[in-house]
């Protein structure tokens, strides 16, 4: 009988090794904000193409610096990240009010600044990569190299929150997440998502 102890304990040092993802919400549990896609919020990085009618001294193409300003003609620096663009085409009326009548302000977004989103842990290449809005977790993968032969296939997002609040920690199930099943197929990254591998 005494024989026998050690193999009676060796499934319960296996389950011990196994790894503890921690406290997590799971993509399914997870319930985004509701944001309104015509509500886009100008971001650094950002180009867009102000222009003001029948005034195009006064137009401009400029790209949102990191300071969150643009530079304009008569203007000079504008702040403009933050804003969506018809909160910030309404203040320029405003201020260009000094140098003409009832200016009429339209400003475009011609090209939107690149997601940098980290991916870590369990991967071949770790790094910072750049995507164009709308990249899912599988994307980020994938442009990471997949799994290490040490990873569990345990994914997480980890999401920044606002001031005050803990960042969330998403996780997804591997083979819900490759065929698209549940929400984790509707699953968009967002600035200052990290994407982790455990």
């Amino acid at each position: 009988m005494k024989a026998l102890r050690p193999f009676l304990l060796l499934p319960l040092a296996l389950a011990a090794c196994r790894h503890d993802p921690g406290v997590f919400l799971s993509a399914d549990e997870y319930v985004a904000p509701v944001v309104n896609e015509a509500e886009y919020v100008i971001r650094p990085g950002d180009v867009l193409n102000v222009r003001v009618f029948q005034q195009d001294n006064m137009s401009a193409r400029a790209r949102v610096r990191n300071d969150g300003k643009i530079s304009l003609p008569f203007l000079n620096d504008v702040t403009a990240a933050g804003f969506t663009p018809v909160v910030l085409g309404a203040q320029l009326q405003t201020r260009l009010k000094d140098f003409i009548n009832n200016p009429v302000v339209t400003i475009s977004l011609e090209e939107v600044r690149q997601l940098t989103i980290a991916v870590l842990g369990e991967v071949p290449r770790p790094g910072i990569y750049t995507f164009d809005p709308g990249v899912g977790v599988v994307q980020a993968l994938a442009a990471a190299g997949g799994f290490t032969n040490f990873a569990y296939r345990d994914v997480f997002v980890m999401r920044m929150m606002p001031l005050g609040e803990k960042p969330l920690r998403i996780r997804f199930d591997y083979e819900r997440l490759i065929r698209a099943d549940g929400k984790a197929a509707t699953f968009v990254l967002r600035p200052g998502d990290s994407v982790l591998v455990e």
